[in-house]
């Protein structure tokens, strides 16, 4: 099946006009809250980033966090009592990461945030490691088909197995994030994905596991359109913002 017959089945006639919006540039802003410059970036990716619903003091994990705009927007949201970690496997991902934020943050601000590259999905297999964040924001690795469209190289490797894999991955970060928060904790989930399979699929599986020590907690935001556990913001009817998938979560 072809990328675009893929899309078609899932989005009907509507997939034409959000195909035609996913090749315009995204809707982005210069988020400048708390920052000594501002830094561009699509407006739900800020929405996203402020769904996290933060403590007053502890350790926040932003757990894939490059190339860093939804760590700006969480560290400028922080209290003084709060800390973050910003975590990247990819190492040079994780030096863009750490240039965005040396570059976008005041010293005092800077000293409240630290960089790691471990893996998310092992760390949750640890138990020594449980319950240690008391929020948590994983902008999981996704399809991004509005790159993949806008690339002629990406487009042409793109396969049906892509999103089934990388749903595959989402639930093994989702399930490490959930076991790596403290009870009464924060939870957002979040990709730049279309595909269900990716969204509500991996949020699904989170809430069936873990139905006795979980609580859906939809955010807060109207932009976009409502899905069984979350909220989509898609491009065509949202004047150009996303596609930005949020769902978030209490841990009871």
């Amino acid at each position: 099946m072809t990328f675009d017959a893929y899309y078609q089945n899932l989005f009907g006639d509507r997939w034409a006009r959000l195909r035609e919006s996913l090749l315009l540039p995204a809707a982005s802003i210069p988020y400048s809250d708390g920052l000594l410059k501002p830094y561009l970036m699509d407006r739900a990716s800020v929405l996203a980033a402020q769904a996290l619903r933060l403590p007053e003091a502890g350790l926040v994990l932003d757990a894939c966090a490059a190339p860093g705009g939804k760590s700006l927007v969480l560290s400028s949201r922080m209290s003084g009592e709060t800390k973050l970690l910003c975590n990247e496997l990819s190492s040079e991902r994780r030096r863009r990461l750490v240039k965005t934020l040396d570059e976008h943050l005041s010293e005092k601000k800077r000293q409240q945030v630290t960089v790691s590259g471990f893996n998310t999905a092992e760390m949750g297999g640890r138990k020594t490691e449980w319950n240690r964040f008391d929020a948590i924001l994983l902008d999981a690795p996704c399809s991004s088909e509005r790159h993949v469209i806008q690339s002629p190289k990406a487009l042409s490797e793109w396969t049906p197995n892509r999103p089934r894999a990388l749903s595959g991955r989402q639930w093994a970060l989702l399930s490490a994030a959930f076991l790596l928060l403290k009870q009464g904790g924060s939870l957002v989930y979040a990709t730049c994905a279309l595909c269900p399979e990716e969204n509500d699929g991996p949020v699904s599986r989170l809430l069936e596991k873990y139905s006795s020590a979980i609580e859906l907690d939809r955010p807060d935001f109207r932009e976009g359109e409502k899905t069984e556990y979350g909220r989509l913001i898609l491009p065509d009817v949202s004047e150009g913002m996303g596609p930005m998938y949020v769902a978030r979560f209490r841990k009871l």
